[in-house]
């Protein structure tokens, strides 16, 4: 944003001392890339995704096809960034445990699930 500092605004990953970026490379039929680029282009228009300029970090996109309905759904291979990433120091509690501090509250609020991966 115009007028602010990028120090206050700007996200940074941690990585571990020594690691580099990487930009993974993966070559996909035509066929695939077309239902690939169709997802994506859904995932935008919903602004679920929005694209990433300048990213030091690449990972492939992995389309997992659903055998019922022949569509694709993205995953993305984010191993490398994994490996060199830290670990984190206050992991997410464990479902139960969330689940148990609401208990005495009258509404309990949840994601819907039906994409699971997302």
């Amino acid at each position: 944003m115009p007028g602010l500092d990028r120090k206050l605004v700007e996200h940074k990953l941690p990585t571990k001392e020594g690691y580099l970026p990487v930009k993974q490379a993966r070559r996909m039929s035509m066929e695939t890339e077309l239902k690939v680029k169709e997802e994506i282009e859904r995932l935008v228009n919903a602004g679920f995704i929005r694209p990433a300029i300048y990213a030091d970090w690449l990972a492939n996109i992995v389309p997992v096809q659903k055998r019922k309905t022949g569509a694709v759904r993205i995953c993305v291979d984010y191993r490398n960034l994994n490996e060199a990433s830290p670990k984190d120091e206050y992991p997410m509690p464990m479902t139960n445990m969330l689940v148990d501090r609401v208990a005495h509250y009258q509404m309990l609020s949840f994601m819907d699930g039906n994409a699971r991966y997302n």
